[in-house]
């Protein structure tokens, strides 16, 4: 089944990844999830391109992305799963579905599960719900290509830092809930760790995301916080700014999840150091 916007090539994970704990674990923390612990988040084209392919990691997708497009789109493969079964194994899928109505975290997931359970998961159902994916993810990936070109334009000096800040501002709220939120968030942190971005834009970046929801404010903040990219001047700064707009639960949250993160980055580099086959 086609999917109407040009897909990443798949990752290749590593073959004793349990993705479906991991997941279930992002979930348990109210976080976004991830490749594995420390890595980059999920997107869309994970769970459509190949790189995901295990039914129970996808389940947990569906039930406890933060993410609705990513969700979305990790229920495009157990939909098209469930058309195909027989008679016996659609009724094993069915049972699952509703598992999944009940217990997932996005209200419209829900209202999509239940309509496929409705259906009987015809497959006209399933092509809806890649049309309705792409409708929403592909003109946002177009508006982030655009800004892309602003962020080029802004390192090399060719447009005002206050000219960056108001197209900044504009894409944010253009995207909103329809761009991926792993490409999104991978966005702004090359913003706060790239050497070409002067500090006084990097300031005011941070004000605005201290502006954002709590969930999507804490990922961007500790991921600041817990970058080896990002400059000490800017860090400092961002304590300083936190400590003044979060209330004491907030900022214990992201310095717990900053330590988390931490934690996982330590962990990832002793596994990469680690001899092939220890």
């Amino acid at each position: 089944m086609e999917i109407p916007y040009d897909l990443a090539p798949p990752v290749q994970l590593a073959p004793t990844a349990d993705l479906a704990r991991h997941f279930m674990e992002c979930g348990a923390l109210n976080t976004n999830i991830s490749l594995a612990p420390g890595k980059r988040l999920v997107i869309t084209d994970d769970l459509l391109n190949g790189t995901i392919t295990d039914m129970a990691a996808m389940t947990m997708a569906v039930i406890v992305s933060r993410d609705s497009q990513v969700a979305r789109a990790a229920l495009i493969p157990l939909g098209i799963a469930a058309c195909r079964a027989d008679a016996a194994a659609k009724e094993r899928f069915e049972r699952l579905f509703q598992l999944i109505e009940e217990q997932a975290f996005d209200p419209g997931v829900r209202g999509a599960v239940d309509a496929l359970i409705v259906g009987r998961f015809r497959e006209a159902q399933i092509r809806e719900l890649v049309e309705e994916l792409g409708g929403a993810v592909g003109p946002a990936r177009v508006r982030y290509k655009a800004f892309l070109d602003t962020v080029r334009q802004m390192v090399d000096r060719r447009i005002s830092g206050a000219a960056f800040l108001d197209e900044f501002i504009e894409f944010t709220h253009a995207v909103a809930g329809k761009l991926d939120f792993g490409i999104y968030s991978m966005c702004v942190d090359r913003l706060f760790g790239s050497a070409n971005i002067p500090m006084s834009v990097k300031a005011f970046l941070l004000r605005e995301v201290l502006r954002f929801p709590n969930l999507i404010r804490r990922e961007l903040l500790t991921n600041l916080l817990a970058s080896a990219a990002s400059p000490d001047e800017l860090v400092r700064y961002a304590r300083v700014e936190m400590a003044g707009v979060l209330g004491r639960d907030q900022l214990r949250e992201v310095f717990l999840f900053t330590t988390l993160k931490l934690s996982w980055q330590a962990r990832q580099a002793i596994l990469a150091a680690a001899p092939s086959g220890a």
